[in-house]
């Protein structure tokens, strides 16, 4: 396969992952995997009634043609709202090598 690909990674906070899905697609994206995990960053440390409180999170990871890579990216910033602190991370990274990608493959 001769196109090229990137990953978005995007980790927020638990609840916001079918938004950010949702504005991939809308920006480009055929969809996107979601994991779960808790969080342990400088904003994650919250105690309740002396009890340390690991919140939850959503990982976002979509594969993505690089040619769509700005514009989904901007879509997802937006739609997590990670210009604001606290709120999640979103990153990209070089997919040097992909393989299952068959329906874009049959399309050509």
């Amino acid at each position: 396969m001769s196109e090229e690909y990137d990953l978005i990674v995007t980790i927020i906070n638990k609840g916001w992952a079918d938004e950010v899905v949702e504005a991939s697609r809308r920006a480009g994206a055929e969809g996107g995997t979601i994991l779960y995990g808790r969080g342990t960053g400088v904003h994650e440390q919250k105690t309740f009634f002396g009890i340390l409180i690991e919140p939850e999170k959503e990982v976002v990871l979509t594969l993505i043609p690089r040619s769509r890579t700005d514009a989904v990216m901007e879509a997802v910033v937006a739609a997590g709202q990670l210009e604001k602190p606290g709120t999640g991370i979103a990153f990209v990274l070089d997919a040097s090598k992909v393989a299952g990608i068959v329906h874009r493959k049959d399309a050509e």
